[in-house]
């Protein structure tokens, strides 16, 4: 077994699209695999970290939605931060909120005040402190500042239905870029520490999205939680894996991976007493072999004009790379779109494949049930 140190820098609410045109998060890929098709289970935080620390979905793990954090399984799914505390790693999470992701395996569980709290200056603390540990470790760090601002700047200004909102496509994009670009300087100065320590010689990095963010694509969703669009599904990764060339990959792939993905990188098994995990490896698409394409299943509840999401999920889809199935079950209606001439999801192509439609309906009662 490979004892490599595991560090997740998670940016909460970062988007493909400001990904894909940043000068900075582009020069990582000379240093880090990255993964430009990843699909998240639930566009809002809660569901989507519980599915990356447990592989699993929630349809299995019972956290599905924002208030089913302490219906967890934990007895029946072991956490990612389990499997590496069981072998004597020091575990930390430094996060905004006690019930983002399952707390169980952690050594050192600790919050800060997104409003207050140098979040930069603290996770840069931890990287310096945890690089003179003499065992390995396990340091998940959120950065929030996005969410944040979102949340300051448009949840508690406007409705998911606000006509301001929509009219102003411009601003919510530059309210939005300059959350993004202070991430950007987050990051940047992570990294250096991270490397400024030696760390990246010994440890294997993950840096990722949970969802992304509305910039108001769609009438009804002005930040995440309430669609199955792209926009706020289709996030991204980059890791590193010392000693291994970096790579891009355009394949989709699933956020339920990177579970067992960390696991088999650092040569641990699952262990057969508790549920089979719904992720599968990525370490033959790093190391340059061929995967089959695994259909993405991805769930949340609209909370329409109610102010509170719903307890369960209400609407749901199925992913390939080129179709995607949406199934709208509080009204029970439907949507198709052809990704590849329509990444947008404007024509909704519902009735006009019928072949297409009946294998990924099949595949989305089944990953729903």
């Amino acid at each position: 077994m490979e004892k490599l140190n595991v560090i997740i820098i998670l940016i909460d609410g970062g988007r493909l699209d400001r990904i894909m045109n940043s000068n900075y998060f582009q020069s990582l890929k000379s240093k880090f695999s990255f993964f430009s098709n990843l699909i998240t289970y639930s566009p809002h935080t809660i569901a989507a970290m519980h599915a990356i620390f447990s592989g699993c979905y929630g349809t299995r793990t019972g956290t599905n939605s924002y208030w089913s954090t302490y219906q967890f399984k934990k007895n029946k799914f072991k956490t990612l931060t389990e499997y590496l505390n069981d072998l004597d790693y020091y575990t930390c999470a430094d996060l905004h909120s006690e019930i983002v992701i399952p707390k169980q395996g952690f050594d050192k569980f600790v919050t800060y005040d997104e409003d207050k709290d140098d979040i930069m200056s603290r996770h840069s603390d931890l990287i310096e402190n945890f690089s003179k540990k003499d065992k390995n470790f396990f340091l998940y760090l959120h950065y929030s500042k996005i969410h944040t601002g979102i949340r300051d700047s448009v949840l508690k200004v406007y409705t998911n239905f606000s006509e301001e909102y929509f009219k102003n496509k411009k601003l919510n994009d530059q309210r939005y870029d300059k959350l993004f670009n202070e991430s950007e300087i987050y990051l940047k100065n992570i990294l250096d520490k991270i490397y400024s320590m030696n760390l990246h010689q010994n440890s294997l990095i993950l840096i990722m999205s949970d969802h992304g963010i509305s910039v108001g694509e769609k009438m009804g969703e002005i930040a995440y939680g309430a669609f199955c669009y792209d926009y706020t599904l289709r996030t991204f990764a980059f890791i590193n894996w010392p000693k291994i060339k970096p790579t891009e990959i355009h394949q989709q792939v699933r956020s339920v991976d990177f579970m067992p993905t960390i696991l088999d990188t650092l040569g641990i098994r699952t262990e057969s007493e508790f549920e089979r995990l719904d992720g599968e490896s990525l370490v033959p698409l790093i190391i340059g072999k061929k995967m089959k394409e695994k259909i993405a299943y991805s769930e949340t509840g609209n909370p329409f004009n109610q102010g509170k999401p719903p307890k369960e999920p209400n609407t749901m889809s199925v992913r390939t790379s080129k179709w995607k199935l949406i199934h709208n079950k509080h009204n029970n209606t439907k949507e198709l779109y052809d990704l590849e001439n329509d990444p947008s999801e404007t024509l909704n192509l519902i009735g006009t494949n019928l072949d297409i439609e009946d294998v990924l309906w099949k595949e989305l009662v089944s990953l729903s049930d």
